[in-house]
């Protein structure tokens, strides 16, 4: 019978091999991280050292260019070409220089993923740079296409959105009512930046927070709220949530007093949707399908659509995104095809809503621009956190550097319109 590892090997070292093949499965397959790690992690029996594993890859991935000029720069041998070694390496610096973890801990779990591989030079490249107080800057450097792209796309922002990805987000919480905004402000310690939000410090064990069990609220960002506040109170007229799952914009707009279709491609995706709904005792007609070949019985008072797309925003916690990029022509033709068919599907005085949690211009403010057929609806000051106006446009534009002092937010684009 084979060894098993999980008990044989090393304590923490299962963590470090699962944080090794994740870091191969994005960096060399290209794998969404979140994707890649349910199979990896499975084989690993406490939650700890599964929360362990992405949050040792998640900092390498966060501050990857950086720790390779650190390896860079101790080493002038064959290390550069040894793919694993460095990997192994970029692993073992993260643990040290941004997780705290004690280098001997450090090096009793990492050398061991280079049985038969140059573990002594990694060992001393290690070693080497702790010993002459090796250390990060304050802001990740970003990969060199990334940089490049919004530096271009955002003159002068580039700096203040590295800063803002530094560091994992704080918890954001969306409330099912907002008029209980100040009892769970309160109850849970946390800070409100628009009524029906809390915010709280990262790291919390969110299901057995106060509120959790009797479905008070959902964890989403509060970037990804915005889009959702923008149709304003239901009042028992239809929405069409497009692209719904895994449910918060659902919820949202259900608290908010719309009758509510939630529509989705993906069935795992909305059984969580599902759950989510009903966790919170709220309510939406759940459908299974393609948007693009899917017809509804009868049009909309408003549909939101929240558009696949690259998700460059949400680097702050899906850091693997600043090291590949979707084809983008392939996205922005389906967002194209997708804003068409909402347009298509709203009552006369019907809303919509387009919005992508993506830094990229071509899958916001150029899809916006192009887009035509219904009237312009601009975003007001009063909609947005204060520190966010809309853009000259009407539009919303966020990035994670800014609310810097209040914990930052995602990268998110918006825009409104409403048929004449």
């Amino acid at each position: 019978m084979a060894p098993n590892r999980q008990t044989d090997e090393t304590p923490g070292v299962p963590a470090r091999r699962a944080a090794l093949r994740l870091l191969d499965a994005v960096l060399r397959r290209g794998d969404p991280l979140d994707q890649a790690a349910p199979p990896v992690l499975r084989a690993i029996e406490r939650g700890d050292d599964r929360a362990l594993a992405m949050a040792i890859v998640q900092e390498a991935l966060r501050w990857l260019p950086d720790l390779d000029a650190l390896i860079d720069s101790a080493t002038q041998t064959v290390l550069p070409d040894d793919a694993k070694a460095r990997a192994v390496l970029q692993l073992m610096l993260a643990q040290a220089l941004r997780l705290g973890l004690p280098p001997h801990a450090v090096i009793a779990t990492g050398l061991p993923l280079l049985m038969g591989g140059p573990r002594r030079l990694a060992h001393g490249v290690f070693s080497a740079l702790l010993k002459r107080g090796a250390a990060l800057p304050d802001a990740p450097t970003l990969p060199p296409a990334v940089a490049a792209r919004w530096d271009q796309a955002w003159p002068g922002r580039t700096a203040a959105i590295a800063a803002g990805i530094a560091t994992p987000p704080p918890l954001d919480l969306s409330l099912r009512d907002a008029g209980e905004t100040a009892r769970w402000v309160e109850e849970l310690g946390g800070l409100s930046l628009l009524p029906g939000h809390v915010r709280l410090p990262r790291g919390q064990a969110v299901e057995s927070l106060p509120g959790f069990a009797e479905g008070a609220w959902w964890v989403q960002d509060l970037a990804a709220s915005l889009p959702a506040r923008l149709l304003g109170a239901g009042e028992g007229r239809r929405v069409l949530d497009l692209c719904a799952a895994p449910g918060g914009k659902t919820m949202q707009l259900a608290a908010a007093g719309w009758t509510v279709t939630a529509l989705d491609k993906s069935a795992r995706r909305l059984e969580r949707l599902s759950a989510n709904l009903a966790r919170t005792s709220l309510t939406a007609t759940v459908v299974q399908a393609d948007a693009l070949k899917w017809q509804p019985d009868e049009p909309f008072d408003a549909v939101l659509l929240d558009a696949p797309c690259s998700a460059t925003g949400t680097c702050r916690r899906h850091p693997d995104v600043l090291h590949r990029l979707a084809a983008m022509d392939e996205l922005t033709a389906l967002q194209a095809q997708m804003l068409a068919r909402s347009a298509a599907w709203l009552r006369p005085g019907g809303t919509l809503v387009y919005a992508t949690c993506s830094l990229e211009p071509a899958e916001g403010e150029a899809q916006a621009a192009a887009f035509a057929g219904l009237d312009p609806a601009p975003i007001q000051d009063g909609e947005l956190p204060a520190g966010i106006a809309p853009t000259p446009q009407g539009w919303l534009r966020s990035d994670p550097g800014m609310l810097a002092s209040e914990g930052g937010i995602d990268g998110f684009f918006a825009a409104r319109w409403r048929q004449g």
